[in-house]
């Protein structure tokens, strides 16, 4: 593989833009890049999560990197600009809720409402839920003005449910509990 930058900085950024893949100038204040950079966001911590579960709990969860390489991947639809390149399949979702319908099935039966928490790990992974839908709401907005893969939007959509049950699989896992919203009286 040849190097694919060979200086960071470019300073084509200097005056609040930024190019697409496509060669295109955009405001960096513009929706795409704001989804682009919720979904980089939503990356970011799910290494957060997969470090802290490699290096803190000393276990390796594949999908979880398997995951961060298809959200790559819709940055790349993305930023290509393109309704033509389309790189997220229905299969990739499909995958996904194998994946959901998994983990579902070893937990306890839903009753209340969870607060984010119950240990470091789930923590981790609600904050990843909360920023997936922050991304999955902006790809909502870009989408009602631009032609955008919905395959792309279902595996976002999907991928907040996954993490949520995900995040209900950690804060079981090590004996911990869920954290339950309590009503006010």
């Amino acid at each position: 593989m040849s190097n694919r930058l060979t200086r960071i900085y470019t300073r084509g950024g200097d005056k609040g833009e930024t190019s697409l893949a496509n060669g295109n100038r955009v405001s960096k204040a513009s929706l795409r890049v704001e989804v682009l950079g919720a979904v980089d966001e939503l990356n970011s911590a799910l290494g957060v999560l997969d470090a802290h579960l490699r290096y803190e709990r000393k276990v390796v969860h594949p999908f979880v990197r398997e995951i961060q390489n298809r959200l790559f991947d819709i940055g790349g639809e993305l930023a290509v600009a393109d309704s033509e390149y389309v790189v997220i399949q229905a299969a990739m979702v499909e995958a996904l809720e194998c994946e959901l319908d998994q983990l579902n099935e070893q937990l306890p039966p839903l009753k209340e409402f969870i607060l984010p928490g119950g240990n470091i790990a789930a923590a981790h992974c609600h904050m990843a839920r909360a920023i997936c839908r922050r991304a999955e709401r902006l790809f909502v907005a870009l989408q009602e003005s631009e032609a955008i893969n919905p395959e792309a939007m279902r595996f976002l959509n999907r991928l907040s449910d996954y993490l949520f049950v995900y995040a209900r699989s950690l804060a079981n896992e090590d004996g911990a509990c869920e954290v339950f919203w309590q009503k006010s009286r």
